[in-house]
């Protein structure tokens, strides 16, 4: 996700997101700098994906007459407005520990997992387990969670007279930081996501809450 680089610029999104359309003039007067300095907001914005221009008449509309541009906040925007996500997962974290029977919390949780899977799994894919984790690896990165894998155990299993090991998956940064910090469920919902997309059984070999420097995933 893009981050607002200013605070202006949030209060250029806020304009718009209470007035909708807006000319450069227009922010100009509502914010009380020039036209020059609306302007390179409106083209930082454009670059982020978070503002879209659109070629008008004069009277606003589209069609024939003088033509002017009007700004207006894009999808992504509108996406972005009112993220209460990070708050709303913990509420339902929190219903989802309160489950007291051992079999329907796990059926939960293997159900979390797999719905995750679902919305990922058309981006992973490899031939091969080590193709498979890199593919995760880029997946993750876009959602600005750092992976790795460990290229030397992967290249170790191909090496000759070496003997049989399978690469490394490493998680720098807890995806779900907020969460993991209530009880140890949301790793075995990593874990559970960890092994469909890569089509095979992971275990947690190392992880943060123990202490260690990053979490570590091992195939079977």
């Amino acid at each position: 996700m893009e981050s607002i680089t200013t605070t202006s610029d949030g209060q250029v999104l806020d304009l718009m997101r209470r007035t909708g359309a807006m000319s450069v003039t227009e922010v100009a007067l509502a914010t009380r700098v020039t036209a020059t300095a609306v302007r390179q907001r409106l083209t930082r914005l454009m670059s982020q994906g978070l503002v879209e221009r659109e070629l008008t008449t004069a009277d606003g509309r589209s069609g024939r007459g003088r033509p002017s541009h009007r700004y207006s906040l894009s999808e992504k925007a509108r996406r972005q407005a009112g993220n209460n996500f990070p708050d709303l997962a913990v509420v339902l974290w929190e219903e989802i520990r309160g489950v007291k029977d051992p079999d329907i919390r796990r059926g939960l949780l293997e159900r979390i997992a797999s719905a995750l899977a679902v919305m990922y799994r058309d981006r992973v894919n490899g031939g091969t387990l080590a193709a498979r984790m890199e593919s995760l690896k880029a997946l993750f990165g876009e959602r600005r969670v750092p992976l790795d894998v460990d290229a030397a155990q992967a290249d170790a299993s191909t090496a000759v007279g070496a003997q049989t090991s399978l690469p490394l998956l490493t998680v720098a940064e807890c995806p779900y930081p907020e969460l993991a910090e209530k009880d140890r469920g949301i790793c075995a919902v990593e874990k559970m996501l960890f092994a469909k997309l890569l089509e095979q059984p992971v275990r947690l070999s190392q992880c943060r809450l123990d202490g260690h420097s990053c979490c570590q995933f091992e195939a079977n």
